[in-house]
């Protein structure tokens, strides 16, 4: 009888597939961010300039403040 091993994870099928899923969840991750941050942006496009003035933010302000995280300054 005869014994037969393969190394089937060296396989360039598998390699290959991995990097696709691995890529897929990059950008499914990458569109959620995205539409958070567009999600709170309109919430705070929809606040009244007083209840943003509360909140410490200028309307022209939003933007930055979402993606303050984004920026270095």
């Amino acid at each position: 009888m005869a014994n037969i091993t393969t190394n089937v994870s060296a396989s360039p099928l598998r390699e290959g597939w991995k990097r696709f899923v691995a890529a897929l969840v990059r950008g499914l991750e990458k569109q959620a961010s995205v539409t958070a941050r567009r999600n709170r942006i309109e919430a705070l496009e929809a606040k009244s300039d007083a209840e943003l003035a509360r909140m410490g933010l200028r309307r022209e302000d939003i933007v930055y403040h979402v993606f303050k995280d984004l920026f270095y300054a």
